[in-house]
C-alpha cells in the first residue's frame, strides 16, 4: 500500500508542476516585493518593519490560497474526469490512495514554504525566518489536509474552497474573539452563551494565531521554544482532519 501511496503523491506533484503552480509561487513573491517597496518609499518611519509584515502577512495568505485552490481544484477534476474510480477499481485500499493525496500535497507545500521562507531570510535574521518557514509549513499542511476532507464532502469547488477560508479565518481569529468577549465587564445571559459558543469553537480548532507570527520576522522576538506546540497541534489535527477525510471516503459509494 505505501508503494502505491508513494506513487499516487509522485503524480500529484507532477501535476502541480504541470499546472505551473510554482511559477505562480514565484509571481507572487514578486508582486509581495514590489508592494512592499512601494510602501517603504511612502513609509516616513519605521520603513522597514512595514516593509517585512506586508512580505510575511502576503506570503502567508498567498500561500494558503494557492494551496487550498490547487487542493480543491485539483480533487473536483479527478472527480469529474472519474480518475478517482478509476484508480479506486484497481487493488488499492482507499486508505492508500487518500495517504498518497496527503503525501502529495505535503511535498507540494514545501514549495510556498521554502520560497517564501527565503524571501524572510532577506529581510530578516536566518533563525527567525527559518522558525517562521517551519510554522508557514505546519500551517499549509493543515491546510491541506483540511482542504481535501472539505472537497470529500462537498464535493464542489466554491463550497469546499468556502468552508476551508472559513476554517482559516476561524483559527486565526478566535483568540481575538475570545479576548474581546473577556474584556467586556457588562457580562448578560446572551453574552455568556456567545462566550461559551467561542470558547467551544476554540477547543476544536487549531489555534493558528500561533502559527507563522509577523512579530517574529518584524522585531526578532520568536523563540525554538514555541515551535514544540505547533508541531504538536499540528500532529494532533492533522490526525483527526485525515480520520475524518477517511471516514467520509469509505462512505462515499464510488
Amino acid at each position: 500500500m505505501f508503494q502505491q501511496a508513494r506513487t499516487i503523491a509522485f503524480y500529484t506533484f507532477i501535476e502541480a508542476l504541470r499546472n505551473r503552480l510554482i511559477w505562480l509561487v514565484v509571481a507572487v513573491a514578486l508582486i509581495a516585493i514590489g508592494l512592499s517597496g512601494f510602501l517603504n518609499e511612502l513609509a516616513i518611519t519605521e520603513s522597514r518593519q512595514i516593509q517585512i509584515a506586508l512580505i510575511a502577512a502576503f506570503a502567508r495568505f498567498a500561500a494558503v490560497f494557492l494551496i487550498a485552490t490547487f487542493v480543491v481544484t485539483s480533487m473536483v477534476r479527478e472527480f469529474n474526469d472519474k480518475g478517482l474510480e478509476l484508480i479506486l477499481a484497481l487493488p488499492l485500499p482507499r486508505a492508500g490512495y487518500l495517504l498518497g493525496k496527503l503525501l502529495g500535497f505535503g511535498a507540494l507545500a514545501l514549495v510556498p514554504a521554502l520560497l517564501f521562507g527565503a524571501l524572510a531570510w532577506i529581510f530578516s535574521p536566518f533563525a527567525q525566518a527559518a522558525l517562521w518557514t517551519v510554522s508557514l509549513l505546519c500551517e499549509l499542511w493543515l491546510v491541506a489536509a483540511f482542504s481535501l476532507l472539505c472537497v470529500l464532502t462537498f464535493s464542489q469547488v466554491m463550497s469546499a474552497l468556502s468552508a476551508v477560508m472559513a476554517f482559516y479565518l476561524a483559527a486565526r481569529s478566535v483568540s481575538a474573539f475570545q479576548l474581546i468577549g473577556q474584556s467586556t465587564t457588562d457580562h448578560t445571559l446572551s453574552q455568556n452563551v456567545i462566550g461559551f459558543v467561542i470558547d467551544a469553537v476554540a477547543v476544536i480548532l487549531p489555534r493558528l494565531d500561533q502559527f507563522t507570527r509577523t512579530e517574529w520576522l518584524v522585531y526578532q522576538t520568536g523563540n525554538w521554544s514555541s515551535l514544540p506546540s505547533i508541531l504538536a497541534q499540528s500532529a494532533i489535527f492533522l490526525t483527526l482532519i485525515t480520520g475524518a477525510a477517511l471516514f467520509d471516503l469509505y462512505r462515499k459509494n464510488i
